[in-house]
Order: structure tokens, then C-alpha cells, then sequence
């Protein structure tokens, strides 16, 4: 089943939910799927991201693995499409927090029509 969820995440560069996996690797398990993608979360492969309520999951960057994500990146997510995606060359300004914060992970999302669904001039 790893293999195959892999396989899939490999192919495209859209975010992908659990049903989405669920409906293109029919019949499988949902328990399954769901230990693959926190599996493949915790060792770097992965990386999910909270947009309505689901959780999208995105290919990581080769840089990642299971001690350090490298996923502080712009994600867009289409109004018109319904598609998430990565957009890692937006420069993001680091934060200078206190010593008093530590930051465990950062998600930045912007919303609005992509270069797919845009109307050419």
C-alpha cells in the first residue's frame, strides 16, 4: 500500500485528501491510507496542510526528511478548481520571534484563481 500511495503522490503536484487517495486506490482500506500519510508525514515525504475543514496532503521537497520539514512555502488553493498547490519560489520573510515562542510549524495559504483557471488576455 505504501507503494502505491508513493506512486500516486509521485504523478502529481496537487494537494491530495484521504478520500481523493481512497477514491483512486479503490478498494482500500481507509485506516490504512491514513497510517500511510501520517507515516509518510513523520519521515518527510509529505507534508498536510488544513484548508475547509481537510486535510490536504503535498509532496515534500527533496530537502525534507524526518527531523527538519522545509515546507515554509506559499500554498495557493483555487478558488474555481478546488486544487492546492505548491508555491516554493514566493520569497516568505523569515519571523524574528521572542525566546519565549518556538515555532513547530508554519502554513501560509493564499486563495484566489490560478494560472490554469485564470482567463487569457
Amino acid at each position: 500500500m505504501r507503494m502505491l500511495v508513493l506512486d500516486v503522490f509521485l504523478q502529481t503536484s496537487k494537494a491530495m485528501s484521504l478520500a481523493d487517495l481512497e477514491e483512486k486506490l479503490a478498494p482500500s482500506d481507509r485506516s490504512t491510507l491514513y497510517r500511510t500519510l501520517k507515516t509518510f508525514e513523520k519521515k518527510g515525504l509529505i507534508h498536510g496542510i488544513q484548508e475547509h475543514h481537510t486535510t490536504q496532503y503535498l509532496r515534500c521537497s527533496d530537502k525534507c526528511n524526518e527531523k527538519v520539514h522545509h515546507d515554509a512555502h506559499l500554498h495557493f488553493y483555487c478558488n474555481l478548481c478546488k486544487q492546492t498547490t505548491c508555491l516554493e519560489d514566493i520569497d516568505i520573510p523569515h519571523l524574528h520571534l521572542s525566546r519565549d515562542y518556538i515555532v513547530k510549524e508554519l502554513k501560509f495559504l493564499a486563495t484566489g484563481i490560478c494560472k490554469l483557471c485564470h482567463p487569457s488576455e
